[in-house]
């Protein structure tokens, strides 16, 4: 019987017109089946019919939810495509993802827990918050003091405020060659000039550096040294203790970016080595949710208050609720349920790529959520890239890490962490296709 899809059609409308709200209960089965005098088979047709057409979501134990939002298809990958395949944003979502941190999240919507949560958050949290966010920074041995800790609204937040307290306009930060794109915008927002540091298979060249500084001095050096984003590079302790060595003797302040530390059980933090001059930057979003955002800052007792005068003046600080909301993931063990997962889903996503894109050069650490992509000699990265939006496939081209005026190499990074892995694998297969040929091949002016 078509009945139940044209019930189905009519809850579609309700909906679509606003009368039925993400995130409403539907009846119970049996009570919707007396309620429109159907058969309780009928009704579960209905309800089924839903959760197909991706209206509605079925939790067990708990009944049926209109959904929050619908799936945005992926790509066919054909030319044109109406949809993309995002290979250039990196927030990995698991399909466990929301029901775990539904589970987490629910006491927090009792009203005496939510009033809580509401009222404004201070640059320092609260003392359980600190004590947590410790935790959650804590590797082996090392574990930072909780008063060390300042909160902002985000990753990108901590990184701009902490900038903004330790290198003023006109002044000079040192970066890696290869650096995160929104620390270009954040310090031209701020008037701070970047100055590129050569880096080597093991990282960040601390000989450079100390080169670049004696040059003109620097303020301080930003640097990713745990899977650095885009080429994967994790600094060697070795390494690491060469940098600190370096700028211990030329007083130079390292903030050091562990976004993505999460995915890798060693080594040992910058910070953990250096607690008087490295600046410890996280966040929740890669960790947890993208729509998590909450930022962390660990730094020395000394740069604790100027780094919360800049994120109170900037207007960079955390809200309530989500503090309170990553207090709670983080001393439930939620956050750390979903940091082991996601390092099996990266190691898997590498599996993937490792098969599709074999016999080219690629550089990736089997941890990471991205890789480097060194073309074919045939291939500039923007004409690459232009192919592959042609097809549906969004990519990111060595120049948007460039420091300066130097020449980008032909090269570009994938982010692993978006799309399913079917769909990443196609995505790679095709991409694979267009580096074996020619512009020519592919019709690209």
């Amino acid at each position: 019987m078509d009945d139940y899809r044209a019930i189905a059609d009519q809850l579609a409308a309700d909906i679509a017109s606003g009368r039925l709200r993400p995130g409403d209960r539907l009846p119970a089965q049996r009570r919707f089946a007396r309620t429109h005098r159907v058969a309780a088979s009928t009704a579960s047709r209905v309800y089924g019919e839903l959760i197909r057409r991706g209206l509605a979501v079925g939790e067990v134990g708990r009944g049926t939810f209109v959904r929050a939002g619908r799936g945005r298809p992926h790509s066919a990958l054909t030319e044109p495509a109406a949809q993309r395949v995002d290979l250039e944003l990196n927030f990995p979502m698991l399909p466990e993802q929301s029901g775990l941190l539904a589970e987490s999240l629910g006491p927090l919507l009792r009203p005496d827990v939510l009033g809580e949560a509401l009222r404004p958050a201070v640059a320092a949290g609260t003392p359980e918050s600190r004590d947590a966010a410790a935790t959650l920074l804590s590797r082996a041995d090392w574990r930072p003091e909780p008063e060390s800790i300042t909160f902002t609204g985000g990753g990108r937040q901590a990184l701009t405020a902490v900038t903004a307290a330790l290198v003023g306009v006109g002044e000079r930060l040192g970066v890696e060659e290869f650096t995160y794109p929104v620390m270009k915008a954040v310090a031209a927002r701020l008037g701070v000039t970047l100055v590129p540091i050569p880096m080597d298979e093991h990282g960040l060249s601390p000989a450079a550096l100390a080169e670049a500084h004696r040059a003109t001095p620097l303020r301080a050096v930003y640097l990713q040294p745990t899977l650095h984003n885009p080429l994967g590079v994790t600094m060697p302790e070795r390494r690491r203790a060469e940098l600190i060595e370096t700028t211990g003797r030329l007083g130079l302040p390292v903030v050091e970016d562990v976004v993505n530390g999460f995915l890798r059980e060693d080594p040992l933090p910058l910070a953990a080595i250096d607690a008087e001059h490295v600046v410890l930057v996280d966040s929740m979003s890669k960790r947890v949710a993208p729509g998590l955002t909450l930022g962390f800052v660990a730094a020395p007792p000394g740069l604790v208050p100027r780094i919360a005068s800049a994120v109170r003046s900037g207007g960079w600080a955390a809200a309530g609720f989500a503090l309170a909301s990553a207090t709670r993931v983080i001393t439930d063990g939620t956050a750390d349920a979903l940091a082991r997962a996601k390092r099996h889903d990266a190691a898997a996503r590498q599996a993937i790529v490792a098969e599709r894109l074999v016999g080219f050069d690629v550089a990736a650490d089997p941890a990471a959520y991205h890789c480097w992509w060194r073309l074919p000699e045939h291939w500039r990265a923007e004409t690459f890239v232009a192919a592959a939006a042609r097809r549906g496939i969004a990519v990111t081209p060595a120049a948007a890490f460039v420091v300066g005026t130097a020449r980008a190499p032909g090269a570009v990074r994938l982010a692993l962490g978006s799309p399913p892995p079917e769909t990443l694998a196609r995505a790679l297969d095709v991409l694979a296709g267009l580096a074996r040929g020619t512009t020519e091949d592919v019709g690209v002016e």
